[in-house]
This record gives C-alpha cells, structure tokens and sequence, in this order.
C-alpha cells in the first residue's frame, strides 16, 4: 500500500502551481522585465520558465517513453526551451501559459500509473545516482517550480510586495492571538 501515488501528486503539483499564479498576478505587469541581477532571468522569463519546465519530463515519459538519458538530446531539448522562454508575452499570456501547461501536467501526473510511477530510468555512466524511479524524477517538476517560485517570492519583497503566503500565514498569527487574548 502506498499513501502517495499519482492523484496525490497531482494534487500537490496543483497546489504549488496554484501559489505561483498568485504570485504572477501580485507582481505588476511594469515589473515582469526586473532582473534581480543582469545574469538573472526577468520575473516574466522565470514564470515562462516554470510555466513549460514540466515539458522534459512530459517528453521523456509520456511522448518518448524512454528509459535512459543515454542518447537524449537534452541539450537540444533545453534549447527549445530557452527560445521558448525569450518570446515577448503580455502578463494576460504568461498566466493563461501558467494555467494551460499546470493543467496538462496535472492531468499527466493524475494519469500516470503505479506501474509507469515504479518504472526505473537511468542516468548516463558517471551521474549520481545511476538511476531514478519515474516517479522522483515527475517529482522535479514540482520541486523545480518551488525552487523558482522562492526566488520570485524574494523578488516580490525586493519590489516591495508581501507574497500572499506571508500575509496569510500573518493573518493566522493575529487571528490565534486576537482569539487567545479574548479567552
């Protein structure tokens, strides 16, 4: 018996996917081309860079159907990608991109099955570890998301916006104390 498996990742994808639409519409449409640094991707390349980044793992599992990274053209794959990211984008597309690309990558992930999620995929000689269960590595695509979504959460203090998830969690301290104090 397992207690997670595919619609509970799917469930939690959405829910990540979730916090950074918020986040793309907090941040006003005149800051999406701030960089934190002239090396950094501006805030609207990072949400199309978190928008399509579950694409890979979709290419690799579902389309290709592959087993090894050995003979992947992964370089040509991320390049795609990057062109994908510099494309010029209002905010109204890049949260309709955000939405559309969450809602296929959910359906993925709710559909993949046992059998598909235990299936080992290998790395190519030298890498560590030699291998993944597909299940980790449709993971990443979440954990990918969460690792940019914290930048982003940094670059709304820098721009002066409070991420909704401090305010919330904010609102949830006054209240507990509001309610303590009136005991």
């Amino acid at each position: 018996m397992t207690y997670y498996g595919a619609k509970e990742l799917a469930a939690s994808f959405r829910t990540v996917r979730d916090n950074t639409l918020k986040i793309a519409e907090e941040i006003p449409e005149e800051q999406y081309s701030y960089k934190a640094s002239p090396e950094s991707r501006t805030v609207a390349q990072t949400l199309v860079h978190i928008a399509i980044g579950s694409r890979l793992q979709e290419d690799v599992h579902v389309v290709n159907k592959i087993s090894t990274f050995v003979g992947y053209d992964f370089f040509a794959f991320m390049a795609k990608l990057i062109a994908e990211e510099s494309k010029p984008r209002t905010k109204a597309e890049i949260i309709q991109l955000l939405r559309e690309e969450g809602e296929r990558y959910e359906k993925i992930l709710a559909d993949a099955s046992e059998e598909l999620l235990g299936e080992s995929f290998e790395y190519p000689a030298g890498m560590v570890p030699p291998a993944k269960s597909r299940f980790e590595m449709m993971m990443s695509a979440k954990e990918h998301e969460m690792h940019h979504r914290g930048q982003l959460m940094l670059i709304e203090r820098q721009l002066g916006i409070t991420p909704h998830l401090t305010r919330h969690m904010q609102e949830r301290v006054a209240a507990m104390k509001a309610a303590q104090a009136g005991s």
